[in-house]
C-alpha cells in the first residue's frame, strides 16, 4: 500500500512571513561578517541586506502592511531569496566544500540581482504611501468628484501595481488606470503629477500591455497642456512614433492622435526630426487606415511651419502625399490636408512650384466645388490664393467661370473669413467681361467690406476688385440702382469717416463716372440728399445747436461730394 502523501503546509500568515525573514535576515548578517572568500561579492550583498533591514523596519511600522496584497506577494519571495543566500554563506564558511569557484560567483551574482530587484520594489511600495491606507488592498476607482488627496492615493497605488506586479496584475491596474482617465477629467492632472509618466511610456514596448498604454499615453497628451508637456518631456515621442512605424492598426491609430498632440505644441516640433519622424508620419498617410491618416497629416500640418521640417518634407516627397489625401482622404484628412498645402504655399515660390507639378491646383479646385465644411473651404482658398501669385495659375482662374462664380458666391455669402480671402483672389484675377456681369451680384458685398478696418489690406482689395467689375458699363447701371450701396459710398465720402482712406471710395467713384454718365452723379447726389435727411430724422428736435452742427456737416460732404463727381 502506497503511504499517504502529506498536504503542503498552509501559507504563513503576513505577519508570520515578516517576523521570519526579520529573523533570518538578522542571522545572515551576524553570519556574513565572517566569510573570507569572494570578500568584495559578500561586501555587496552586505550593504544591500543593510537596506533591507531598513526597509523591514518601515514597513512594520506602516499601519496597513498587512493587508496589502503586492506585500503578500513580495514578502515569501524575499524570505526564498534570504534562504538562498544562508545556503550560500553556508558553503563559503565550510571549509569542506568542495564545489568549482566559478558556479559559487555566478550563485552569487544571481543572488545579488535577486536581492536588488525585490529591494527597488520593496523601497518604491514604502514610498507610494499604500501601506499607510487600508484601502490598498482593494484597487477601487475614486467616484467622481472625489477628492484630489482620494485621486492621488489611488494613482500611486496603481502605479505601484503597475512596477511591481505580474503581468495580470499589471494589466488590471492598467485597466483601472485608463477608466480612471476617461471618466474623470480632473484625474488627468492628478496621473500627470503623482504617476510615474517615464514608467507607463516604457510600457509602451512591453507587448502584453502596449495597447493600453497608448491609450493612456494617447490621453495624457490631448488632455492638457500639462499633461502633453509631461509626456513629451519624459520621453514619449519616440516610442509613439515606433509605434507608429512598427504597430497594428488599431496601436498606430492611437499613438498618432498623441503624435499630433504633441506637435500641436511648437516648441516640440524640433523633435520630429530629431526621431526621423517626417518619414514615419507620411508612410502612415500613404498606407495607413482613415484614422491614423488624419491624425498623422494633422502632425506635420502642426510642424510644417518650421523652416528645418519642410527641407525633410521636400526629401520625402510629402507634397504629393498631401495632394493625394485631398483627393482620398477623410474629410478631417482633407481639412488638414489642405491647411497643411495653404502653410507650405505660403512659404516659398519652390513649394508653389511642387504644387503645380503635382496637380495641386486641380485637386483644391475640385475639393473647393464639393466641400462645405467652412475651415476645409478657408484652407483651399488661402492654397489658390497663394498659387494665383503664378501667372499660369493666375490666367487659368481667370477663365474658369464656376471658380469664379463660386468666389462672388462665398463673396455674397460666405462668413467674415471666406469673403476675405475671396476677395483678395478677385482682386487679382483678370476676367472677361462676361464673367464681371455674371458677378454683378456681389458689388454690394464689397462695398460693405470696403468699411472692415481690419484685416489690414482687405479695404484696398475690396475696392480693387469693386473697381473691376465698375468697368463694365452694366455693372455700373446695376450699382447705381443699389441704393443701400451708393449710401455707403457717400458715408465713406464724408471727412468723418476716418476708418476709411478717402482714396478708396474715391476710386470707385471715379470708376463709376468713366464714361461721363450725368445719371451715376445724379445717383450719388441723390444718395447724399437721402443720407442727410436720414441724419436730420435721427436727430433731438430739442437739441438745436446739434442739429445745426450736422446740417453743416452734411452741407460740407456735400460740396465735397460735388468736388469728387466733378474731379
Amino acid at each position: 500500500m502506497y503511504s499517504a502523501v502529506a498536504p503542503p503546509p498552509p501559507p504563513l500568515s503576513p505577519v508570520d512571513t515578516l517576523h521570519q525573514t526579520t529573523t533570518l535576515l538578522s542571522t545572515i548578517l551576524q553570519a556574513s561578517s565572517s566569510v573570507n572568500s569572494f570578500t568584495a561579492r559578500w561586501q555587496v550583498i552586505r550593504s544591500k541586506l543593510v537596506v533591507l533591514s531598513s526597509s523591514l523596519s518601515s514597513i512594520s511600522d506602516s499601519t496597513h502592511w498587512s493587508e496589502n496584497h503586492i506585500l503578500q506577494t513580495l514578502l515569501p519571495d524575499l524570505l526564498s531569496t534570504l534562504r538562498r543566500i544562508q545556503t550560500l554563506c553556508d558553503q563559503c564558511t565550510d571549509f569542506s566544500y568542495k564545489a568549482g569557484k566559478l558556479l559559487m560567483q555566478s550563485d552569487l551574482d544571481m543572488a545579488t540581482g535577486w536581492l536588488s530587484k525585490q529591494l527597488q520594489d520593496l523601497d518604491l511600495l514604502i514610498r507610494s504611501g499604500v501601506l499607510c491606507h487600508s484601502t490598498a488592498i482593494v484597487l477601487s476607482q475614486p467616484a467622481p468628484g472625489s477628492s484630489s488627496e482620494d485621486l492621488g492615493f489611488f494613482v500611486r497605488d496603481v502605479f505601484t501595481r503597475l512596477q511591481i506586479g505580474g503581468v495580470e496584475f499589471k494589466r488590471k491596474a492598467m485597466e483601472c488606470l485608463v477608466q480612471l482617465l476617461i471618466e474623470d477629467e480632473k484625474a488627468v492632472k492628478v496621473v500627470a503629477n503623482e504617476g510615474n509618466i517615464r514608467y507607463l511610456i516604457q510600457l509602451l514596448d512591453v507587448n502584453d500591455l502596449s495597447e493600453q498604454a497608448v491609450s493612456a499615453v494617447s490621453i495624457l497628451a490631448c488632455a492638457s497642456e500639462e499633461s502633453r508637456k509631461t509626456v513629451f518631456e519624459e520621453g514619449g515621442l519616440g516610442p509613439l512614433l515606433r509605434i507608429l512605424e512598427f504597430g497594428s492598426v488599431q496601436l498606430k491609430e492611437k499613438a498618432s492622435i498623441a503624435v499630433e498632440a504633441i506637435t500641436g505644441d511648437v516648441d516640440n516640433a524640433w523633435a520630429i526630426t530629431a526621431y526621423g519622424g517626417v518619414p514615419i508620419l507620411l508612410d502612415v498617410c500613404r498606407s495607413g487606415s482613415l484614422t491614423a491618416q488624419s491624425h498623422a497629416i494633422g502632425a506635420i500640418m502642426n510642424v510644417a511651419s518650421v523652416e528645418d521640417v519642410r527641407v525633410y518634407l521636400c526629401e520625402e516627397s510629402a507634397v504629393a502625399v498631401m495632394v493625394q489625401l485631398l483627393v482620398s482622404g477623410s474629410a478631417a484628412s482633407q481639412e488638414k490636408s489642405a491647411n497643411c498645402i495653404a502653410i507650405v504655399a505660403s512659404s516659398s515660390k519652390y513649394f508653389r512650384s511642387l504644387l503645380i507639378q503635382e496637380k495641386g491646383l486641380e485637386s483644391l479646385l475640385h475639393l473647393l466645388h464639393r466641400s462645405s465644411n467652412p475651415d476645409t473651404l478657408e484652407y483651399v482658398l488661402r492654397s489658390i490664393h497663394s498659387l494665383s501669385t503664378s501667372d499660369s495659375v493666375s490666367r487659368l482662374l481667370s477663365s474658369s467661370s464656376l471658380f469664379i462664380t463660386q468666389i462672388a458666391e462665398f463673396i455674397e455669402q460666405g462668413n467674415p473669413t471666406l469673403q476675405q480671402i475671396s476677395t483678395s483672389i478677385l482682386a487679382n484675377l483678370c476676367i472677361t467681361d462676361s464673367n464681371k456681369r455674371g458677378i454683378a451680384g456681389c458689388m454690394g458685398p464689397l462695398v460693405k467690406l470696403m468699411e472692415s478696418a481690419k484685416p489690414v489690406g482687405l479695404q484696398e482689395a475690396a475696392m480693387q476688385a469693386l473697381t473691376s467689375l465698375l468697368s463694365v458699363k452694366q455693372n455700373r447701371s446695376f450699382f447705381a440702382r443699389d441704393e443701400k450701396s451708393m449710401m455707403r459710398l457717400v458715408h465713406m465720402l464724408d471727412p468723418l469717416t476716418e476708418s476709411v482712406p478717402k482714396k478708396f471710395p474715391v476710386a470707385v467713384v471715379y470708376t463709376l463716372m468713366t464714361d461721363g454718365s450725368n445719371t451715376c452723379r445724379r445717383k450719388l447726389m441723390e444718395a447724399e440728399v437721402g443720407r442727410s435727411r436720414n441724419l436730420n430724422r435721427t436727430s433731438s428736435q430739442g437739441a438745436c445747436l446739434d442739429s445745426s452742427s450736422s446740417c453743416g456737416s452734411s452741407h460740407g460732404n456735400k460740396s465735397q461730394l460735388t468736388s469728387y463727381t466733378h474731379g
